[in-house]
């Protein structure tokens, strides 16, 4: 998310979770601007790739961020110092510890061996499609990948999910594969332009998806 109007528009519509990009090569980096109000249902992502973690830091504390999604090769060690940093917050002086989202990128295979160092040190794992950029390349991975899945670790869905994927979205939620998919993280499939998301659409795909659905999605 980007534009006020449209951080406002979306949260309208009650997902679980609102991302905002702190990684200045991205076209969809949020910048020093401030985050409207939101509904206390709604948490607020800081998706970071290979930052300082003073800096990460400094990001949760200033916005109340309740969640850190790390987009680039942070090591178990980083994700384990994230995981055990007490933030305070602004509206009851309590401290509160951020979830922290560690993102893997699938193509045709995957090596699930990387994830055991993480296993303690994050809250989730994300699964994103592998392209030239860190995220928001437009398309889908094999989610067949998935059905190999060892941990019982909950997971985001992420990469190039779209209004035309619903079908196989159903059809991922039968399969042995979804048991531990937690949330579907949308984003570039959605988008008027970077950070500016398309309302109607992400109406449409809400009731084809998520109508007596549990899953959570962001």
């Amino acid at each position: 998310m980007k534009f006020e109007d449209n951080i406002e528009a979306v949260a309208s519509l009650q997902p679980d979770y609102l991302g905002f990009i702190f990684f200045e090569d991205s076209e969809r980096h949020f910048g020093t601007q401030s985050i409207p109000e939101l509904p206390s249902s709604i948490k607020k992502v800081g998706v970071f790739v290979d930052a300082d973690i003073n800096f990460v830091i400094e990001k949760v504390n200033s916005l109340q961020l309740q969640a850190v999604q790390l987009h680039g090769i942070e090591s178990p060690e980083y994700c384990d110092a994230l995981i055990h940093t007490q933030f305070i917050s602004k509206e009851n002086d309590k401290p509160f510890n951020a979830e922290i989202i560690k993102v893997f990128s699938i193509k045709d295979s995957f090596n699930f061996e990387v994830l055991k160092p993480y296993e303690a040190v994050c809250d989730y794992f994300l699964f994103d499609t592998k392209g030239k950029l860190p995220g928001g390349n437009g398309y889908t991975f094999d989610w067949n990948v998935l059905n190999d899945y060892p941990s019982e670790k909950p997971f985001f869905l992420s990469g190039g999910i779209g209004v035309d994927q619903a079908e196989d979205i159903k059809n991922f939620q039968n399969s042995s594969a979804s048991k531990y998919c937690y949330a579907l993280d949308v984003n570039s499939k959605f988008e008027l332009k970077p950070g500016l998301k398309n309302i109607e659409l992400l109406k449409e795909f809400k009731q084809l998806v998520f109508t007596n659905n549990e899953n959570k999605n962001s």
